[in-house]
Parts: structure tokens; C-alpha cells; sequence
């Protein structure tokens, strides 16, 4: 599991010191790898991101829309899961589950509600519901919306998302 930890740390405590602030939380002057890091609570998503080469490419001018775990979302899936997909082996099954977190332009809350799918940079679709004033993406509850960065959103979720099989 510290497979590249240090090395995002720092990205993965900016996402999450921003996501505890709350949402409609600003960080215009940061993306979205550093906001993510700044908040604390992403550090498997950072560890994640890094193993899966996907770091600069969400450094990148977007904008994005990331729905994205928190470490405890991580800590669901089944023992030993998340330390076979840090593995290099496994970078292609990790980039999949990755980039279905990932939608294309800025989506903000007020837009999502609006929205039944949306299509991820994997290329599979994410079904959104709103149930009992909660919005739902494939079942995972969104705990904190519209943190901003200054190439995107971010979503804070509550499970993984796991793209279909293929």
C-alpha cells in the first residue's frame, strides 16, 4: 500500500484538507492532483493516480470532473485489493477504474442533479439518481461537491467506482 506514497502525500493531503473545509470550497490557484493532496483524505487516490501515470495528465489543462474516493472508499473494497492494483502489473485495470472517475469538462453539482449519465474518460457510462436529496453515481453516495481547482471540479464519493466488465 506505500507503493509511491510519499511521493503524492503532499497532492493527496491538499484534496483533502480542502474536502473536510466543506464544499464550494476555491482553490483556483492549485489543480486538481494538488487540491485533492492539500485535503488529506486522498492519499489512496494520489498513491493511485501516481502507479496508474495519471498525475500529469490531471495536472493538465482539463477541465475535469473527478468523482473521487476518499481513503475510507479505498478502504471497502475487499483486503488486498487496493495493493494488487498498485502493482505494475495491473496498471492497465488500475487506469480503467481510475479514469471512470473522470468526466470530460466542469460539471458542478447543480449540473449533475440535472443529469441521468454521464459518459467517463474510461468510455463507460456513470448512472446518477438523486434519492432522498443525496446524489447517487452507480450507488456511491456524494459526501462533498464543487470543490473547485483551476482545471476542474472534484466530487468527493463514498465507494469506488468500478467500471464494467469489458
Amino acid at each position: 500500500m506505500m507503493f509511491g506514497l510519499g511521493k503524492f502525500a503532499a497532492v493527496a493531503a491538499t484534496v483533502i484538507g480542502l474536502a473536510v473545509g466543506g464544499a464550494s470550497a476555491y482553490a483556483a490557484d492549485k489543480d486538481i492532483v494538488d487540491t485533492a493532496v492539500a485535503a488529506g483524505q486522498f492519499k489512496t487516490l494520489a498513491a493511485a493516480l501516481g502507479a496508474a501515470g495519471l498525475v500529469d495528465t490531471l495536472k493538465g489543462k482539463g477541465p475535469f470532473t473527478v468523482f473521487a474516493p476518499t481513503d475510507a472508499a479505498f478502504a471497502k473494497l475487499p483486503a488486498g485489493t487496493v495493493d494488487t492494483l498498485l502493482k505494475p502489473e495491473n496498471k492497465a485495470k488500475l487506469t480503467a477504474i481510475l479514469t471512470y472517475h473522470v468526466v470530460p469538462g466542469k460539471v458542478m453539482a447543480a449540473d449533475v442533479v440535472k443529469l441521468k449519465e454521464a459518459k467517463t474518460v474510461n468510455g463507460a457510462m456513470l448512472a446518477i439518481k438523486v434519492d432522498s436529496g443525496n446524489v447517487m453515481i452507480n450507488g456511491a453516495k456524494v459526501t462533498t461537491a464543487d470543490i473547485l481547482a483551476s482545471n476542474g471540479v472534484i466530487h468527493v464519493v463514498d465507494t469506488v467506482l468500478l467500471p464494467p466488465e469489458k
